[in-house]
């Protein structure tokens, strides 16, 4: 029986990996190490190390976690658009996709997929996006497709889609149940910066006090975690 050989490294479409957890990279590096024609390029364990490596070693694909211990992933996606348009980027995430689909893709990523996911769905979402295709879930595709065909209504169906990504990943870290002070440092900005996104966050949801906000974000992100869509 002919073995398939392994493409060289010079010819291998290749990818970067970007997540703060070495084990992680690892066990993504062991599934695309798998594969004949594809090879990892680099390994990048927060944003700056990100756009320094895309820059370097010219990756084919950027797969990126949201949760970065410099910058929030949706800001890493930005930039890259910015600075390489054409780089197209698959999301891999603890976070459900209810949170950040649909915000991955309006930043410019072209897929999302839940880390809990095996090995044969991340290659199979690894293979979509260098296909030139968006990849999400079953569940979230009727959506995500009403959302960019510009059939769905224009007017936000929550509230909270009228927040920015600042003041999402603060709401969100408050129905989380942390502090000022614990979200400042999550996002490496000061309490100050945060006390204006939390500001703004209950005059866009209609909400007068301090308490409200509190559990109306804890009772959102319970609801996100126990349902689908």
């Amino acid at each position: 029986m002919n073995q398939k050989k392994k493409t060289s490294p010079a010819k291998a479409t290749k990818i970067l990996l970007v997540d703060d957890h070495p084990m992680m990279r690892e066990g993504l590096r062991q599934i695309i190490g798998n594969e004949i024609d594809l090879a990892v390029c680099g390994e990048a364990e927060n944003a700056f190390q990100a756009l320094e490596l895309v820059k370097s070693e010219k990756p084919d694909l950027v797969l990126a976690d949201i949760t970065l211990p410099d910058k929030n992933g949706l800001e890493l996606l930005k930039d890259l658009q910015a600075q390489h348009p054409k780089l197209p980027v698959l999301v891999i995430s603890m976070h459900d996709e209810a949170l950040y689909a649909e915000r991955v893709l309006r930043a410019g990523g072209r897929g999302y997929i839940m880390k809990h996911e095996g090995g044969k769905k991340i290659m199979q979402a690894i293979r979509h996006v260098l296909s030139g295709q968006i990849f999400v879930s079953e569940k979230m595709s009727a959506r995500i497709l009403e959302l960019f065909s510009g059939h769905g209504t224009q007017a936000a169906s929550s509230p909270i889609e009228n927040l920015t990504d600042r003041e999402f990943e603060v709401f969100r870290l408050i129905g989380e149940g942390l502090s000022t002070k614990e979200i400042a440092a999550n996002m490496h900005v000061s309490a100050k910066t945060v006390e204006v996104h939390r500001m703004n966050i209950k005059t866009k949801l209609g909400l007068k006090t301090a308490a409200e906000l509190i559990r109306y974000t804890v009772r959102w992100v319970e609801s996100q975690s126990t349902s689908g869509l």
